[in-house]
């Protein structure tokens, strides 16, 4: 896919021409998707597995035919590359992050085919970095759907496709983003080992990236849920020495942790540890950054958290409800899981109407994404 057929794809007055293959019912497009990507896994992880300079072509006079048709070219790749930024641009603006799918899946089947195609030892390495990209960015959209189990295989192909390309930051970042479907799932001592191995690899990587940062900030969240406190803080400490590096310490895409989101990091982490007044005053001021509605959504939810711990159903209700309105707004599942998260704790307020009357659009809502 070439910047212009994505143009075409997002563009409104062309948009009826360009996905009159997709399904009409946008669950039954979202499973299309799905089986999609599925093959591509299989496909992918099969041609990732091969010693470079072997292909699945066939037998060799089919391999002479087509030896110079779908080889790639250092202007080609470097259009590819283009094309990835652009779709990691689209996704941190959409706020419906499903509907990047479809872009997604098509860019990874024609980086698929160039990596079946013979291709120079330089070229096929860059096409494996590009694979490793565009795989985290379905990880991304899957664990945003709560599709957990596609999101850890997303990550593990690019984990995979990181090795091949000899790139220790893309490869650490695959990690870390497939242990923290474990964080998420409040699997703390799962996801602890595979950063262990993240941060490892991410020591080998571009010492000017922050990559080792925003392992330690995840780091942080296992601890937290662990209940080490001390190793918890050093995390932390850890990740704000991001601060102290000069330049583009980022890409926008796979990597995006500039020190930006450090006080709603730092508030998360003392909520889970109980530490409710250190946990406020980080996440207020959090509040005072630009956050994007996920990020804002997860503060307001752990501010409701701290609402519970105090009894206070007005500071509850007040937070959660905003909750709610992002979560019906966006179909995010990851604040929708925020949500279901501070549901249970909802329970011993439950003889406040308000606190009634939030517990019910809660599983109204969580019900609703689960059919």
């Amino acid at each position: 896919m070439s910047l212009d057929q994505l143009d075409a794809l997002l563009t409104p007055n062309r948009q009826a021409s360009t996905i009159a293959t997709e399904p009409a019912d946008p669950a039954e497009a979202d499973d299309m998707n799905r089986r999609d990507l599925l093959r591509l896994f299989s496909m992918t992880g099969a041609l990732l597995a091969l010693p470079a300079g072997e292909t699945v072509l066939g037998d060799v006079d089919r391999l002479a035919a087509t030896a110079h048709a779908g080889t790639v070219d250092t202007a080609g790749a470097a259009e590819f590359a283009q094309l990835n930024s652009h779709l990691w641009r689209v996704y941190a603006l959409s706020p419906t992050k499903a509907q990047v799918l479809p872009l997604v899946r098509a860019q990874l089947g024609v980086l698929s085919d160039s990596l079946r195609r013979p291709q120079t030892p330089t070229i096929r390495q860059r096409l494996c970095e590009l694979t490793a990209d565009l795989f985290q960015l379905a990880g991304e959209i899957f664990f945003d759907g709560n599709r957990y189990t596609d999101a850890a295989h997303c990550y593990t192909l690019a984990a995979t496709a990181s090795k091949e390309a000899v790139a220790s930051d893309l490869w650490a970042c695959a990690l870390t983003r497939h242990a923290f479907v474990a964080v998420y799932e409040r699997r703390f001592a799962d996801a602890a080992p595979m950063l262990d191995v993240a941060a490892t690899i991410a020591r080998r990587g571009d010492p000017s990236l922050s990559t080792r940062h925003w392992v330690a900030v995840v780091q942080a969240e296992t601890f937290a849920g662990l209940g080490d406190f001390d190793s918890c803080q050093h995390a932390l400490d850890t990740a704000a020495e991001v601060q102290r590096l000069r330049g583009q310490v980022h890409n926008g895409g796979w990597l995006r942790f500039d020190g930006s989101r450090l006080a709603e990091e730092r508030g998360t982490c003392y909520v889970t540890l109980g530490r409710h007044d250190l946990a406020e005053a980080a996440l207020v001021d959090a509040l005072q950054g630009t956050l994007t509605a996920r990020r804002k959504a997860g503060v307001l939810t752990d501010l409701a958290m701290i609402g519970v711990h105090r009894r206070d159903p007005d500071q509850v209700v007040t937070y959660a409800d905003t909750v709610l309105t992002t979560a019906r707004q966006t179909r995010s599942g990851v604040i929708a899981q925020k949500l279901r998260v501070l549901q249970p704790h909802l329970a011993s307020l439950l003889n406040d109407q308000q606190i009634q009357r939030l517990d019910a659009e809660i599983t109204k809502l969580v019900g609703n994404r689960a059919a």
